[in-house]
């Protein structure tokens, strides 16, 4: 029997999202915050894999000055090499505006910087770099470790309630159809809902 993937409520997503942004301290711990935020949400929103979130280049999400409305995935940084186009949410391009106004303009320009870079500009930030942001985040919000994949089975699982599979299949880059009907499940939210219809 396959296991049901482990998803977020709505409520969840949202706390975690909202403990990424930082409402106190310096400017460096804001920005540290604003990229925080940016990277859950392309998880969240986008179902990008952690692994290409952290090789994300600026010319991925930026062209001639503007966020892009679609993200291309491109073959390098996808598992299996296949290269997928994903719109983006308007609060995913809205947080890109934030981060290339906020933190971008502090580096050169050059398209292939990338976008979530280390200090000096030498590299990027890793995949466990970001899971270790991840799990201590929901570890304290929400009183259990998430490892990002779970923001990309979220993300799966609403998609699947509103869109047919092979939709859902292009958008996560599953070479197999079996892959992506592992989410056609009920989450906390559906259970919810459904209990709420009994007394109306």
């Amino acid at each position: 029997m396959t296991k049901t993937p482990e998803t977020l409520t709505v409520t969840e997503s949202h706390q975690i999202l909202e403990s990424m942004i930082c409402k106190s301290g310096n400017q460096k711990k804001a920005r540290i915050g604003i990229r925080n935020y940016l990277f859950t949400l392309f998880m969240l929103d986008a179902g990008l894999r952690v692994g290409e979130v952290s090789q994300l280049l600026v010319s991925d999400v930026v062209m001639n000055g503007e966020p892009v409305k679609s993200i291309v995935v491109r073959k390098e940084i996808a598992k299996g090499g296949r290269e997928r186009i994903i719109p983006l949410s308007s609060r995913l391009q809205a947080a890109i505006t934030e981060y290339q106004d906020r933190l971008l303009k502090y580096i050169p320009h050059q398209d292939w910087h990338f976008l979530f870079y280390t200090y000096k500009l030498e590299g990027h930030i890793t995949a466990r770099q970001i899971q270790r942001i991840i799990e201590s985040a929901s570890q304290r919000i929400i009183g259990r470790k998430i490892h990002p994949h779970i923001l990309r089975h979220t993300f799966a699982s609403k998609l699947m309630r509103q869109v047919n599979a092979r939709i859902v299949q292009e958008l996560l880059g599953h070479k197999n159809l079996s892959t992506t009907q592992i989410y056609m499940h009920p989450n906390g939210d559906d259970l919810a809902k459904a209990i709420e219809g009994l007394n109306q």
